[in-house]
């Protein structure tokens, strides 16, 4: 196979930094274009000076964007459903990082985004885009939609446990805790240094738009309820989730270790964190920052049938541009790994 052209529409933001990043130093993809209408003509160090000597490129206008292999959609959510019909134009391979196709169901759209989705039959044929959940579809996928950054770190953490039925499905409560990244590039009163630091702010106690993928891919054909909080803490980087559940059996926690590992034993951006002591005997974001790994632990409380499941990723890589490569390796059956095993930094 030849090295397919890949192109990133949507080039200014964070997660489109980590996506050029990330492809300028694959084996097997190389970059084309990467846009940008604001910072169109302008060299890609501007808006992501950690590349500055490392690629010449500069960023394109839309209407220079020119054919391709595969195209990443990293545009604000509303603009990718908008113009999706020019997109298909242009590559015969599309991995959209917003929420405009995640969600399968068009009554969704309406609940959770106060929108009508315009291209309704385009919902069934995108994959969501969690690897380990949907790899043999992504092996033949030409549309894929990559998933949010605290679905991703909730679903994963609590996949097995639903999939197996041992939840009590109305009693879920999670909260997750997460960087300023996660806001975005453009700046705003909550992203303000002195309103920003040392604050630890929730900012979507109820009604996160990410618990409907979390409902459409736990669910299995049950109705469950998922009690979901987000708090924005002082970091760049980084969601870690916390999930209260509640088990229907009476499982220990070495039934729940053989369960995890009988699901994510082989995956290689699952690890499982069982340590008996120190610092880093629960999954924590700060050793995950670049890297594309999700980590996962666990704690089964002695006085009562819940069991708390921890989960930490860095939300630019596992909860982004690292997924989205990741599903593209699966879609062009490269190794899935490629590009993408940078281990994280420590200390930080």
């Amino acid at each position: 196979m030849h090295s397919p052209k890949v192109s990133i529409v949507g080039g200014s933001g964070y997660v489109a930094g980590e996506l050029l990043r990330l492809i300028l130093l694959h084996p097997h993809f190389s970059i084309k274009q990467v846009v940008s209408e604001s910072l169109a003509g302008k060299p890609v160090f501007r808006a992501h000076p950690h590349l500055r000597r490392f690629t010449d490129l500069r960023f394109s206008w839309l209407s220079e964007l020119e054919e391709c292999d595969l195209l990443f959609l990293a545009l604000p959510h509303g603009e990718a459903m908008r113009r999706i019909d020019r997109f298909r134009e242009i590559a015969p391979r599309i991995i959209d990082l917003s929420a405009d196709f995640r969600l399968k169901d068009p009554v969704d759209y309406e609940r959770w985004y106060g929108m009508i989705h315009p291209h309704p039959e385009l919902l069934s044929q995108f994959t969501y885009g969690i690897p380990e959940l949907h790899r043999e579809e992504m092996k033949n996928a030409s549309l894929i939609s990559s998933a949010g950054c605290n679905a991703t770190a909730v679903i994963l953490a609590l996949y097995p446990l639903f999939r197996e039925g041992l939840v009590d499905c109305e009693r879920t409560v999670i909260e997750v805790k997460v960087g300023s990244s996660e806001g975005g590039r453009r700046g705003s009163p909550a992203s303000h240094h002195p309103e920003r630091s040392s604050s630890v702010r929730a900012y979507k106690p109820t009604a996160h738009r990410h618990i409907a993928e979390m409902v459409q891919e736990l669910g299995f054909g049950k109705k469950i309820e998922l009690h979901f909080s987000a708090t924005s803490v002082e970091m760049v980087r980084g969601v870690q989730a916390t999930a209260h559940i509640f088990l229907e059996d009476d499982l220990d926690e070495r039934a729940i270790l053989k369960l995890f590992r009988s699901y994510y034993g082989n995956e290689p951006f699952i690890r499982i964190v069982r340590e008996r002591s120190g610092i880093h005997r629960y999954p924590d974001p700060k050793i995950l920052y670049g890297s594309n790994y999700c980590d996962i632990g666990f704690v089964r409380d002695g006085r009562s049938n819940r069991l708390v499941v921890i989960s930490a990723l860095d939300n630019l890589m596992k909860g982004g541009a690292g997924q989205a490569v990741q599903s593209a390796n699966i879609m062009f059956g490269f190794d899935e790994k490629a590009g993408l095993e940078f281990p994280g930094l420590h200390p930080v």
